[in-house]
């Protein structure tokens, strides 16, 4: 008999067909679990399968008092009260660098395509611009990669990632985190530093009180007029209006986004700007990364029913 596992958040069906294969999955479709099941079926509840980013908090786990278990599919886990989970001897788990790789190809993807002005360079083409030799301002020559330096936010593994991706394009990398590393790059002492010395700066930390609005109107400014951001994190490290204020005035010169601050919402006021390049949060939609994901996720809740140690728990859960 398969063990019974929650799906808190909303899934695409296909990225659980292989637990589904190992596990019997409740499915609550992203809605609050207590509007789908009895309070009866929710006190058999012992694991429960989330999305990092979403919001899961003490009232919740109390729903489900039997609970021991919460795995993450994905490395991020900022959306669950650690604290909460900890004084309800609650274990948590993730994903740790399952997605590192895709995460970083979209980074260097984002910052081509906003730093070299893609988006309108495609327009030109499919409008007529071009065959009609049609001035345009936004086909102005841009400095290219070689020589740019290339400051990283952050050095766990996509921030190693995207900084080895950044190193073959003859770029200076830098870096800022909340400790030194053994790594080939130069070190930052502060963000602040980071933003100074960089042309574009890549954001690659964990969302936490400590990151919140951390890229900030005084972050953006001294990135300064030639200077590109590009967030494959969590939306909430930019302040998102002091961004679209940047992009507006060219207090910096763009922008490449894969993730946002109200997801799947991205504000009129940024889809209108043409310095910006928009993905919808695919850092690490490949297969190879789903695939990863869910052995994590797999091996968690095989560990978790074994009655031993998840093997990918989070720190501190």
């Amino acid at each position: 008999m398969s063990h019974r596992v929650l799906i808190y958040s909303r899934f695409p069906k296909a990225m659980m067909v292989r637990i589904g294969q190992r596990f019997e999955l409740m499915d609550a479709a992203g809605k609050p679990p207590h509007e789908m099941f009895t309070a009866e079926q929710l006190a058999g509840i012992t694991a429960m399968i989330t999305a990092g980013g979403t919001p899961l908090g003490g009232d919740m786990m109390d729903r489900m008092p039997r609970l021991g278990a919460i795995v993450c599919y994905g490395t991020g886990y900022d959306g669950v009260d650690l604290a909460a989970a900890a004084q309800r001897k609650i274990a948590v788990g993730h994903s740790p660098g399952a997605n590192a790789s895709s995460v970083a190809d979209i980074a260097m993807t984002l910052m081509l395509a906003a730093t070299r002005r893609l988006l309108p360079a495609d327009d030109y083409v499919r409008g007529g611009g071009w065959s009609s030799a049609k001035p345009s301002p936004m086909m102005r020559p841009q400095a290219g990669m070689r020589g740019r330096r290339i400051g990283v936010y952050g050095m766990g593994e996509i921030g190693r990632k995207i900084a080895a991706r950044a190193a073959a394009f003859e770029t200076e990398v830098g870096y800022f985190s909340r400790s030194r590393h053994d790594v080939p790059y130069q070190y930052l002492p502060s963000l602040e530093a980071l933003a100074d010395w960089c042309s574009v700066l890549m954001i690659a930390v964990r969302a936490s009180a400590d990151t919140h609005h951390a890229v900030d109107a005084g972050i953006l400014k001294r990135l300064g007029e030639d200077g590109c951001v590009v967030n494959i994190s969590r939306g909430s490290v930019i302040d998102e209006q002091a961004l679209v204020k940047a992009l507006a005035d060219n207090t910096i010169a763009g922008a490449g986004l894969d993730v946002f601050e109200q997801e799947p919402h991205a504000p009129d006021a940024l889809t209108a700007l043409p310095n910006v390049v928009l993905t919808p949060h695919i850092g690490g939609h490949t297969l190879e990364s789903h695939t990863a994901m869910q052995d994590c996720v797999m091996a968690n809740l095989e560990a978790f029913f074994a009655g031993q140690p998840l093997p990918y728990q989070v720190r501190g859960g």
